[in-house]
């Protein structure tokens, strides 16, 4: 096939692919840095971009970053849309019995993505970014889902993870045996290993076909966490699934 040059696409796609991996929001000029481009080359793009709404401009400091656009076009009618859909209604309903926000993680890309969130109704409570994306290796949910992997699978995504890649022999052989344990777990309690002072409860969700789509986790602040049961958190989260798995299709884990 003949190779096709498009400038102004190339300079497109430059500008968001670099704003997508920035932590936080940048101006032209280091926009322009970044791409290996001249500030002034790239006005026209930033506010074609901005325009159609694929990057926001903050008013004070002046600065570019990405809205959802991007991940809103690329779930619109797709499996995700179709479980966040599925799912919300039974989130929200948990948040309320728990008093406790509550997400559903997705792999995505050898990563794990937020693609959707019920924030609790209580005065202090956690948020997590829906459209986030976590290291695989470094969050609870990530571990369910490699844990439920295959072998292959799941020597292919470590394989391309730079967090795993920089463990030492002896905490690979740690993540082994935990991610051993868990594949028999219906839902795992555990402090979370990116934030302190939080413990994350976090379940599976499985597709009609009986393989894991997603992760359901309940992300609350320990103290908090001292005057509830965890036996009514679990209870109600493993409810939670049910009707998720029913709403797509499955069967309850009751019906197996």
């Amino acid at each position: 096939m003949p190779t096709y040059n498009s400038p102004a696409l190339d300079k497109g796609l430059d500008i968001l692919e670099f704003l997508s991996a920035q932590s936080v929001p940048q101006s032209q000029a280091e926009i322009g840095t970044g791409i290996n481009r001249k500030p002034n080359e790239i006005y026209r793009m930033l506010v074609c971009l901005e325009e159609r709404g694929y990057i926001n401009k903050e008013p004070i400091s002046g600065k570019y970053q990405l809205t959802l656009r991007l991940f809103q076009l690329s779930h619109h009618h797709s499996s995700i849309d179709y479980l966040v859909k599925a799912s919300m209604p039974y989130l929200e309903q948990l948040s309320q019995t728990i008093n406790q926000s509550c997400h559903l993680s997705f792999f995505y890309q050898n990563k794990l993505l937020i693609i959707c969130q019920a924030k609790s109704m209580t005065p202090i409570s956690l948020s997590v970014e829906v459209g986030g994306v976590f290291p695989i290796t470094q969050t609870n949910s990530g571990k369910i889902i490699l844990a439920h992997k295959s072998e292959a699978e799941r020597e292919q995504i470590l394989k391309a993870s730079e967090e795993y890649q920089a463990l030492s022999k002896k905490e690979k052989t740690e993540l082994e045996k935990e991610l051993s344990a868990l594949k028999d777990l219906q839902c795992f309690v555990q402090k979370s290993t990116l934030t302190e002072g939080v413990t994350d409860f976090a379940a599976p969700v499985y597709d009609i076909n009986n393989e894991v789509m997603a992760v359901l986790v309940v992300s609350g602040l320990t103290s908090q966490l001292k005057n509830v049961s965890q036996d009514d958190i679990i209870n109600e989260i493993l409810k939670t699934v049910d009707a998720i798995n029913v709403s797509i299709g499955g069967v309850p884990a009751d019906k197996e």
